[in-house]
């Protein structure tokens, strides 16, 4: 019985850390830190396949695929995504497929993982400022389930409170009347 509950543990943490994205991909992708490290060297990295994410600013549909401009996000071995800030960049990204990614569901504020290949840089505009931003085609995303921004407003003061922990003691029903 022992053994079986150990075997049953072992196989649940090991398959929570499966891969998002498909194993050759993974194996074969580039993990970078920076997205500076790609623009600095267009050409060097032209044709090469990276793993990364990002938030989603926008996407749209063109006559070439689905076009999603996102904010860059380095991810972990597993493709889940660390921490992202606005000072790694913005990147362009077009998923070439007889099949679209929905502007409604790849909606802005998503997270995404990709496997893309850096095909170069295009310029474009942010607000009205002039940005260069890689260019990746992508071979395989995923779309991160959205996070709830939902709060019991129980809890909505500046100070949280776990659950079951009550803000003054004389409201606690374990708590002695004597003290």
């Amino acid at each position: 019985m022992k053994k079986s509950c150990f075997i049953l543990l072992v196989v649940l943490v090991f398959s929570s850390c499966t891969p998002v994205l498909k194993k050759e991909l993974m194996s074969n992708g580039i993990f970078v830190s920076r997205l500076s490290e790609i623009k600095q060297n267009p050409a060097v990295n032209k044709g090469k396949l990276f793993i990364f994410g990002g938030i989603i600013v926008k996407t749209k549909v063109t006559k070439d695929g689905s076009l999603i401009e996102a904010i860059y996000s380095p991810v972990t071995s597993g493709g889940y995504l660390k921490n992202y800030t606005s000072e790694q960049g913005r990147f362009l990204a077009l998923f070439r497929s007889r099949e679209i990614l929905d502007p409604l569901i790849f909606e802005e504020k998503r997270e995404i993982t990709l496997a893309a290949e850096f095909t170069g840089t295009r310029k474009g505009f942010i607000g009205e400022m002039e940005y260069t931003y890689p260019f990746f085609e992508i071979r395989e995303v995923y779309l991160w389930p959205e996070r709830s921004e939902y709060r019991d407003p129980y809890y909505m003061s500046p100070y949280y409170y776990p659950p079951g922990y009550y803000r003054y003691r004389y409201y606690d029903p374990w708590y002695p009347w004597w003290y």
